[in-house]
């Protein structure tokens, strides 16, 4: 007990920190075909830190901001290819985990950052894992959240068999929207309609059923603002087309990476 940290100094900040703006922001040609937008907020001269989104295809939101304590932290956020406000919106061409990899680096030289904290959930933590894993020594730290991994079963799970039992209601509604004779296999069946560019009206329709199925299942209790962003046609085609373009290459990990 003699070691132990003292009650009184161990603080738990259990809310969000208060609302904040950006001071700086721009945009970033990672490839002849990416362009990808970054901001700061916080401390300027603070400890680096960058938020990794999930999805992949999720973008970053002015809430994100608020995970880190502005007066401490230089807090860099960046809409990962085809994501949020980077450009194209929704594009899958070079649009690989290791290209992702490579864009965190090129940030970070943009920005004269030596070593940063990884910050990430959802697929942003198994984006930090790779990232860290490939280049150690640009990593001070890492700080995971919402652990996916994309291996098979936790895809398989989510969007097949398993969360149907917490969200009986959503999931039928997700599942309906395919027919009998490909429901063996919902990712890939909606993989096919988001990557139809000739019926876009489906496409659009697929788009929002799958990402109205995650939005409503990313919380145990209802959420309306992320209930909302499932019915944000411009964030569904995204989010959708890019999260299943990764599920179905297996987050494209079995590769040899070129960065």
């Amino acid at each position: 007990m003699g070691d132990s940290v003292p009650a009184a100094r161990v603080r738990l900040r259990q809310e969000l920190y208060a609302p904040i703006e950006p001071h700086r922001s721009g945009t970033l040609a990672v490839s002849g075909v990416h362009t990808v937008y970054w901001e700061e907020s916080g401390n300027p001269k603070g400890q680096p830190v960058i938020f990794l989104h999930g999805g992949p295809g999720g973008g970053t939101a002015p809430a994100n901001r608020r995970f880190f304590d502005p007066a401490f932290f230089r807090i860099v956020l960046m809409d990962q290819r085809g994501a949020g406000r980077s450009t194209p919106h929704a594009c899958l061409e070079e649009n690989t985990t290791w290209d992702l990899v490579g864009d965190i680096e090129t940030l970070r030289k943009h920005l004269g950052v030596d070593k940063w904290l990884v910050f990430g959930g959802s697929w942003g933590s198994t984006l930090s894992l790779v990232y860290a894993a490939t280049h150690p020594d640009r990593v001070a730290g890492l700080i995971l959240r919402g652990i996916f991994l994309l291996r098979r079963k936790e895809v398989e799970w989510f969007y097949q068999k398993g969360a149907d039992s917490i969200f009986p209601d959503a999931f039928d509604k997700y599942r309906e929207f395919i027919p009998k004779d490909e429901q063996h296999d919902l990712v890939a069946a909606y993989h096919k309609r988001l990557m139809n560019d000739s019926e876009p009206d489906q496409q659009v329709a697929a788009a929002r059923h799958w990402t109205e199925w995650e939005m409503a299942t990313s919380y145990l209790l209802p959420n309306e603002d992320s209930l909302k962003r499932g019915e944000d046609d411009k964030f569904a085609l995204a989010f959708a087309r890019i999260e299943s373009h990764y599920f179905v290459n297996k987050g494209f990990l079995l590769r040899t990476p070129s960065c």
